[in-house]
């Protein structure tokens, strides 16, 4: 038996004798693309990145990469390593909240993307909770389109999604925690004020307020249907923003009826259509599979569903 057979054959020799700081290393060459960039990103000398990464390939007897002018070409057996690495990371990343849950106390940090102005007693009541239980937790919170939204939590960006999708992702999961339904509205000042509409494509050829990258698609499918939108006023990226341009009398824009009717609101905003046209759509509870999550995540998602 050869000498590289020995050690694969004797695990725990070779975990004892291998250095674990030449797998980190050898992961962050990977994720930067190059020995040049990981030097850059670990600020030590590009031959002492090169250097770990030849001790790496002699302690596993194997080669892992080719080094090309681009950077690096990792080889099956450098994917299979750099799998095996991801593992650790991620394991290493969730020590402080498991030593934290075996003690009584979760720590961490939560990222939650959101839709802007959404209004959910259930989501604010969990987090009320959840922060008096577990103080030590700190919940980041950032306002996107829907489309990131999804995509950070498909990325690990986001730990927690709240938004909607009408093509939900098989790699991720999703807990209905509210319904919208979305209303035409325009200002005191304009001239439709106090008028309904009774067909929607009377109002084709009004200024309109758009929702820039948030619109759902089942609104954007109801505005194309009537030819509504086509003359843009004005346009933003949060819904507090657009129901600012309606309020100017800049033209007729959608809002949900819970973010242009709430209550202690003043009564500026006049609802063109009838409630049996009004689109709607489903706002989900976004996130990885369960048994991916984190403690602490894990504890408040728990905490959101059961709320419900």
């Amino acid at each position: 038996m050869s000498e590289r057979d020995t050690r694969w054959e004797n695990g725990s020799v070779f975990s004892r004798n291998l250095d674990w700081n030449l797998l980190k290393l050898f992961h962050e060459i990977v994720k930067s693309g190059g020995i040049s960039a990981a030097s850059r990103s670990v600020n030590k000398q590009q031959p002492s990145v090169s250097a770990g990464l030849k001790r790496l390939e002699d302690h596993l007897g194997l080669t892992l990469c080719e080094r090309t002018s681009r950077g690096i070409s990792l080889n099956p057996v450098g994917r299979a390593v750099f799998a095996l690495c991801e593992e650790i990371e991620a394991k290493v990343r969730s020590l402080p909240m498991e030593t934290a849950k075996a003690s009584g106390a979760l720590e961490g940090v939560i990222s939650v993307r959101m839709i802007s102005d959404i209004i959910s007693p259930q989501f604010e009541a969990a987090t009320i909770i959840f922060h008096r239980a577990h103080p030590g937790v700190e919940i980041r919170l950032d306002i996107s389109p829907w489309r990131s939204v999804v995509a950070g939590v498909k990325s690990g960006e986001a730990d927690i999604g709240i938004a909607c999708d009408n093509v939900p992702s098989e790699a991720l999961q999703y807990e209905p925690i509210l319904s919208e339904i979305q209303q035409l509205y325009c200002s005191r000042s304009h001239p439709l004020y106090g008028n309904p509409v009774c067909n929607p494509r009377d109002l084709a050829d009004q200024q309109f307020v758009r929702t820039g990258q948030d619109e759902p698609e089942e609104l954007e499918h109801f505005r194309r249907r009537y030819g509504l939108g086509r003359r843009v006023g004005g346009s933003a990226e949060t819904l507090h923003e657009v129901k600012r341009l309606i309020h100017l009398g800049i033209g007729i824009g959608f809002l949900p009826t819970v973010v242009a009717e709430a209550p202690g609101e003043p009564d500026d905003l006049w609802p063109l259509l009838a409630v049996d046209l009004l689109p709607g759509y489903q706002v989900y509870l976004i996130t990885k599979p369960h048994s991916l999550l984190a403690p602490h995540v894990r504890t408040l998602v728990d905490m959101i569903c059961a709320s419900a």
